[in-house]
């Protein structure tokens, strides 16, 4: 195959070799020159000195302007003498051209070439061409035979049916990072279209159609990319080891297990973001805080990664800890709002911090820059809990407050994050709307509910966003599991005369819940010292109340007096300050916390025996 016949048959070769014929015959007829010969053919010996224009400058570029040592030269405006070895061109300034691209052999280049070269010519693809660097990677090649069996390691790469797009479209393709059976190296191939010779003049028709189908030809360019591609995996490892140390981090410090209070049933999900997502800091908990009051929390820290997850453990601590001072959820917020400042001013969070209050049927909260819950009631209507919100924790000067919403028996309430309801393109009210549907028709358990929520909503593993959820119902109870939960309460009107009222009230009611004896007695010496202390040190209104769960009882006094009562130890000579070390001595715990009206609550609880 002579290579330097084919080679003027790439894209603008053919314009150019057409105006350099045209440039020489115009020389020609003017007598100024003669252009040198390609690479490989007779030397012509007018052409070894060029022949200046009328204005000094050679006639034609690509003609050498160099005399030898002891020629003689001449043109307008002077003449040089012999051996100075000074030209015509030289003197003019004008510098000497490089030599053409058509004298240069087609061979001889792809030859030396570091990257792979094959060509191949007609529908088959057959072998017109591989260069030294394609055999000596892949051995050497037949001539003539058809690419599926003389290159068989284009089919391993996946290359034939490419080579068949670009025959049919005339338009050059790239394949990147294609590597060999075996784990072996690593391409970048780019195939490039090229035109072959047509049929000479004289051929029939028919015969110069079936040339015409056979003339075109792939130039095949193989780049070993091997290094970059190893350089790449080890970036992705290094990235999927980061990955996993961070979800590794984000679940240590997730709840591993929900508590579970008396009166509700919760259930919550977490799913990290898919393999191109960092893993953010979303987190949930649950605490209950005595009295049958429970506390739920769910947050989301910006950003991606270890840092993030770092930030999140820190602030769950930090709302067990607030939580246990058994705080309005505004406060508890307030708190929140100025750690998270301390431990790292760039990095915000969202969070909504709720109480639930079974004696009150509703959910206390307080939203830090967060996504509103969700709550449907037990006729299947999805309400959203009102403002208030205040703004993301870490911003500092803002006064955040609480409101309420009602969960009654039969209701389900939802607490998530935005990777939920956050989606590209779409504002977010869309993807709360599309909750509440999805919410209004999810029937079952709060973990049933949870993964319908996640379908519904389209997460998946892909999902470009970690998410949190959280759902929590509570049971509408009827027949023998509701004989479990009875609520009593008293009124505590007048003086001292309130404490035998008290515990006649108290003696009555636990006899009626079927307690044994033993139990009815602490019940009632725990009711006599706590409403003992409070007409003592509280102020009216108070109040005796009495609470069973399946799982234990409750024995709660209020009064209007902000001061919460602490354990301190009596000196035999005091006649007071002995009832709170009596109930929490008995009891299995105790403890007193501001109600939102002004005044305080003191409880203690006491653990069912197991039937």
């Amino acid at each position: 195959m002579n290579f330097t016949r084919w080679s003027a048959r790439f894209p603008g070769t053919q314009r150019r070799a057409a105006a350099r014929t045209e440039h020489a015959a115009a020389q020609a007829k003017r007598g100024e020159g003669a252009v040198p010969a390609a690479r490989g053919g007779r030397p012509d010996p007018g052409a070894e000195r060029s022949t200046p224009a009328a204005d000094g400058h050679p006639a034609d570029p690509t003609v050498s302007g160099t005399g030898t040592g002891s020629g003689t030269g001449s043109g307008p405006g002077g003449s040089s003498g012999p051996g100075t070895g000074t030209t015509s061109a030289q003197r003019t300034g004008v510098l000497t051209a490089v030599p053409s691209l058509d004298e240069l052999s087609v061979r001889e280049v792809l030859g030396r070439l570091p990257a792979l070269v094959a060509l191949v010519h007609g529908p088959e693809h057959r072998v017109a061409y591989v260069n030294d660097a394609y055999t000596a990677g892949f051995g050497a090649r037949t001539p003539g035979a058809p690419a599926h069996e003389a290159l068989p390691e284009l089919g391993e790469l996946g290359l034939l049916a490419l080579l068949d797009q670009v025959q049919r479209s005339g338009r050059p393709r790239t394949a990147k990072n294609r590597t060999a059976p075996g784990g072996g190296s690593s391409y970048t191939v780019t195939c490039t279209p090229v035109d072959f010779p047509t049929p000479a003049t004289g051929t029939t028709a028919a015969s110069t159609a079936e040339a015409d189908a056979h003339h075109t030809g792939i130039l095949i360019h193989l780049a070993d990319v091997t290094d970059h591609a190893e350089a790449v995996e080890r970036l992705r490892a290094s990235e999927r080891r980061q990955r996993e140390a961070a979800v590794t981090l984000q679940r240590s410090l997730l709840p591993q297990e929900l508590e579970q209070p008396d009166d509700l049933r919760i259930a919550a999900t977490y799913q990290p973001g898919g393999t191109e997502a960092a893993v953010g800091g979303d987190w949930y908990d649950v605490i209950t805080l005595g009295a049958g009051r429970t506390a739920l929390v769910i947050g989301d820290v910006m950003g991606r990664g270890v840092r993030a997850a770092a930030v999140m453990g820190q602030l769950r601590t930090a709302v067990r800890a607030y939580a246990r001072l058994d705080l309005p959820p505004h406060e508890v917020l307030q708190l929140l709002d100025g750690l998270a400042a301390e431990i790292d001013a760039s990095q915000i969070a969202t969070c909504v911090y709720a109480v639930h209050d079974p004696n009150e049927g509703l959910l206390a909260y307080a939203s830090a820059g967060h996504l509103p819950i969700l709550v449907r009631d037990e006729h299947g209507t999805v309400r959203r809990a009102a403002d208030p919100t205040g703004p993301p924790l870490g911003t500092g000067g803002w006064l955040h407050t609480s409101g309420t919403i009602a969960l009654g028996p039969g209701s389900t309430a939802v607490l998530y994050t935005d990777g939920l309801v956050e989606r590209r393109g779409e504002d977010i009210d869309e993807g709360v709307a599309a909750l509440e549907r999805a919410l209004a028709g999810a029937q079952g358990t709060p973990s049933v509910i949870c993964d319908r929520l996640m379908r519904a909503l389209g997460v998946d593993a892909d999902h470009d966003d970690d998410v949190a959820v959280m759902v929590l119902q509570q049971p509408a109870r009827a027949g023998a599991d509701a004989e479990l939960f009875h609520n009593a309460a008293l009124e505590l009107l007048g003086g001292i005369e309130a404490a035998p009222r008290a515990r006649a009230f108290a003696q009555g009611v636990l006899a009626s819940w079927r307690f044994p004896v033993e139990l009815c007695d602490l019940g009632v010496l725990a009711a006599s010292e706590l409403v003992a202390n409070s007409l003592q040190h509280g102020t009216p209104p108070m109040r005796l109340r009495l609470r069973r769960t399946d799982r234990r009882l409750i024995i709660e006094v209020t009064d209007g007096d902000d001061h919460l009562p602490r354990r301190r130890r009596a000196e035999p000579a005091d006649e007071t300050g002995r009832g709170i070390s009596i109930v929490a001595t008995i009891a299995s715990s105790w403890g007193s916390r501001r109600t939102p009206g002004g005044g305080k609550a003191v409880w203690c609880e006491f653990a069912l025996p197991d039937k």
